[in-house]
């Protein structure tokens, strides 16, 4: 059984929303199976975050793959922390950017990828992607093949 004695989001009887770039919100937990490699896909539907230039709300499904190590993100956390983002003005870019560095530095995966599938806007979608690797030979080839092998078909990721 995980150690979850240090989770202060999940079972919080009053959630706090909190309407700025919160990465301070993100917990994590022990991964139970540190031996094995599997993979960890978390969708954010309904994500939203601001045009730095128009003030308009951009609206994206977030897909979170990755191949844990020792820490695994707590999805409460997760989400209390994407929402943080709701009133943050950054290009999509940035937004998918910045949500991979802070989930590297949180748990240190064995590889991690942020797909951020941004609605069109203008009748343009934008669908950047952040993927890392810890460097190990076997994960540098993950990234390599998925980065040289991508599909931004919503229905086939993940």
């Amino acid at each position: 059984m995980p150690n979850t004695t240090e989770l202060t989001q999940l079972g919080s009887k009053h959630t706090e929303y909190t309407y700025e770039y919160a990465p301070h919100l993100l917990e994590t937990f022990e991964n139970m199976h540190p031996q094995r490699d599997y993979w960890v896909t978390l969708n954010a539907d309904e994500f939203t975050s601001l045009c730095p230039i128009t003030k308009q709300p951009d609206f994206a499904t977030l897909i979170i793959n990755y191949i844990p190590h020792i820490d695994m993100v707590e999805s409460k956390s997760l989400k209390l922390y994407l929402f943080s983002f709701m009133n943050s003005g950054e290009f999509h870019e940035d937004v998918v950017n910045k949500i991979g560095k802070d989930l590297v530095s949180l748990m240190s995966p064995k590889y991690l990828e942020v797909l951020g599938l941004f609605y069109p806007r203008g009748n343009i979608s934008i669908h950047p992607t952040f993927s890392f690797s810890n460097g190990e030979d076997k994960y540098v080839e993950v990234e390599k093949h998925r980065f040289l092998n991508r599909n931004i078909n919503p229905q086939r990721i993940g």
